[in-house]
């Protein structure tokens, strides 16, 4: 018997119920930075600063425009309780903080808040696509990977969905960057640590940014938009390549139907600004439904004037050291919580795959990953061939572009996580988002993901959260507990293949690869990333 449905958001909401562990009473530091001072709490050897502000309200006037500073304050204000999170709709990805345009929120974790100390920092974009999420949820607590590692961590909260992608650009000027204020609040934050994380014991010369589904593209947003250039030293891809971006005819098909569905007049953008926080996240659903795709990042012509990755790697970022990656079968998460994938045969599976491939190349498909895993059943390939498809596909043209940028090698590590959980009698496999309790340490948060701590889970979580912190500490994810894992080049393909144990190995899925060169890249408005 199955065990009940599992999906990414209820994986995520669990975590978030055990995120607030009751602190004893404990030291109290406090930090001074530029807007003034916070005091946090320890516990077990970390100190914790939640909610802290790197931007002022977005509400009101603030609405579609750039963020901008927070204002100072005095005397010392509680940084106990996560902040106030992005207005998106109520769903198990959002936390259960307030949502509001006071959204622009850091968290802090970090051994000892001390000028004294230059620790590497590890900024961590939450996921959701562009349209939900917070840095609230407990798997994204940094308690764990701060002691372990010696690192500053560090999770925010930034605009999302029709807050932060709306393009206006056309209403005027004072719009002209609407279109990616989500992105702008990236930068903020960014330029908030480079500013104030000293103040906790970290080294703003030695900044990593990560994040995984959404998050990964936000991280791949910054390898490509010029106001993020200098910001961060190194930058890890986690299921989430993001190589292109929204045309301008594409987003201001979105604020067009936005105005429409509000009874508003087309050009007036001041009156947006004061539409109600529910009444604007109601009319956004409708439009997506109406249009087909989603509130995203566009070509503004400002902070991005050509796709991200698309024809070719960003040249300002060809040196950031990156580690890009994807699990063995992402959408086993997604397409899996349909009951009925569970029975297919090969005539189903031959059926359902024309959702996402050419009906003529179906049978090639199949033909070419049942060779590369004999074994696999009909669902096991559905989960494999439409991963590629959806995810794969695209972390192999970005580490490609790469690793070809100006005929030369740059320090890109690619990998896939295989390893299989056993949590729902194994029928997940590697499923999208496996990679987060490993990587952050937190595998007691995340039993229905991971199922019960076993030698297994703690022999991954030493090889992923090891790599993660060498990565952040050196811009090189080699360490102890792995094989030598060289950077990936066109000609040998290294990839680490994270398991029990771990491989590195070159072009470890050639002739996938190879039949997947015939599509072009997925453009994330398209489908479900959520």
């Amino acid at each position: 018997m199955f065990a009940p449905a599992l999906t990414r958001r209820s994986v995520l909401a669990t975590g978030l119920l055990a995120a607030a562990p009751a602190f004893a009473a404990a030291a109290e530091p406090v930090v001074e930075t530029a807007q003034g001072r916070y005091r946090g709490r320890a516990l077990d050897g970390v100190q914790v600063f939640k909610g802290l502000r790197y931007g002022a309200s977005t509400a009101g006037p603030g609405r579609f425009w750039p963020p901008s500073p927070p204002e100072p304050f005095a005397g010392v204000r509680d940084a106990f309780d996560y902040g106030d999170q992005a207005p998106q709709m109520r769903s198990l990805l959002a936390g259960s903080q307030p949502m509001t345009e006071d959204c622009l929120r850091i968290n802090v974790w970090t051994p000892e808040a001390s000028r004294a100390r230059k620790r590497p920092v590890m900024v961590w974009f939450h996921g959701g696509g562009f349209e939900a999420g917070s840095g609230s949820s407990g798997l994204y607590d940094g308690s764990r990977m701060a002691r372990r590692g010696d690192v500053v961590v560090c999770t925010i909260n930034h605009r999302l969905n029709v807050f932060g992608f709306c393009d206006l650009s056309a209403l005027g000027p004072q719009f002209a960057q609407s279109g990616n204020v989500g992105y702008l609040d990236l930068v903020a934050a960014l330029k908030w640590v480079r500013e104030n994380i000293a103040a906790f014991g970290g080294d703003p010369a030695n900044v990593m940014i990560y994040g995984q589904s959404g998050g990964g593209r936000k991280v791949s947003l910054c390898f490509a938009g010029a106001q993020a250039a200098g910001l961060f030293h190194k930058g890890v891809v986690q299921s989430g390549s993001h190589l292109l971006v929204q045309t301008p005819d594409q987003s201001r098909a979105l604020s067009t139907a936005l105005m429409k569905t509000l009874s508003l007049a087309p050009t007036d953008g001041a009156a947006l600004q004061t539409v109600p926080i529910e009444q604007l996240i109601a009319a956004q659903r409708t439009v997506i439904t109406e249009i087909g795709y989603r509130f995203e990042p566009t070509l503004d012509g400002v902070s991005f004037t050509a796709h991200p990755f698309i024809p070719r790697a960003p040249a300002r970022t060809a040196k950031v050291p990156m580690m890009v990656g994807t699990t063995q079968t992402e959408l086993s998460n997604q397409l899996g919580r349909d009951p009925s994938v569970y029975t297919l045969d090969k005539a189903g599976l031959a059926e359902r795959l024309k959702r996402f491939l050419p009906d003529a190349d179906v049978p090639d498909a199949i033909a070419v990953f049942q060779a590369s895993a004999p074994q696999a059943s009909p669902t096991e390939l559905f989960f494999r061939i439409t991963s590629w498809r959806s995810y794969i596909r695209n972390a192999t043209l970005m580490a490609e572009h790469r690793a070809s940028l100006n005929g030369a090698n740059n320090p890109t590590w690619m990998y896939q996580l295989r390893w299989r959980s056993p949590a729902e009698d194994g029928r997940r496999f590697s499923q999208h988002t496996l990679d987060l309790p490993f990587m952050f340490d937190n595998v007691d948060r995340a039993a229905l993901l991971t199922g019960p701590a076993s030698e297994q889970t703690r022999a991954l979580t030493e090889s992923m959260a090891g790599a993660w912190l060498a990565f952040a500490h050196r811009g090189d994810p080699n360490h102890d507990g792995l094989p030598a894992w060289r950077p990936y080049g066109l000609k040998r393909r290294e990839t680490l293949l994270f398991d029990v144990p771990c491989q590195a190995v070159s072009d470890p899925s050639r002739t996938e690869r190879e039949f997947m060169t015939r599509y072009q890249p997925v453009r994330a408005t398209t489908r479900d990333d959520s």
